[in-house]
């Protein structure tokens, strides 16, 4: 009789493992019928039938019980983060700059590189030609998160 209960322990620690820890991956659920199944053998094998029966409703209900506590919220929220996230991606240069601010180049463009304006470092790009570092330039537009420039002759 300890090798079923034994068996049916297991089985349910199998059952739970698959549900809350193993979603999809069908070792939990394929060890828990094993442990299930053999448990349910030895039930009708070594006692009675009645035992057999009683070994099956016992399973059948320890399992639903099993199922039912592990997918309650609760039960998620122990595993769950909950650390919440409140910061965003760079702002847009956009909000910061307008066409025709003027800055200084910090690398070459050539054609992406950086930009210093009102003391913040931006990433840029050139209009049409290459500008050495520590050229005057001019802001003339916006691309996603880049700022269009041209050199100040």
């Amino acid at each position: 009789m300890f090798y079923i209960v034994l068996l049916i322990f297991f089985g349910l620690l199998f059952l739970v493992a698959e549900i809350v820890l193993l979603p999809g991956v069908s070792i939990g659920a394929l060890l828990s019928m094993i442990c299930y199944g053999s448990s349910i053998y030895l039930a009708f094998h070594d006692h009675s039938n009645l035992t057999g029966i009683l070994v099956i409703a016992i399973i059948l209900l320890l399992s639903i019980i099993a199922t039912v506590f592990s997918l309650r919220a609760k039960t998620w929220q122990r595993f769950s983060l909950r650390q919440e996230l409140d910061s965003s991606s760079m702002p847009s240069p956009e909000t910061e700059l307008h066409a025709g601010d003027r800055g200084v180049t910090i690398s070459r463009l050539s054609p992406m590189g950086k930009i210093k304006i009102n003391e913040k470092i931006y990433e840029a790009k050139s209009q049409d030609i290459y500008i050495d570092p520590r050229c005057e330039i001019e802001v003339v537009g916006f691309e996603n998160f880049s700022v269009i420039v041209k050199k100040i002759n």
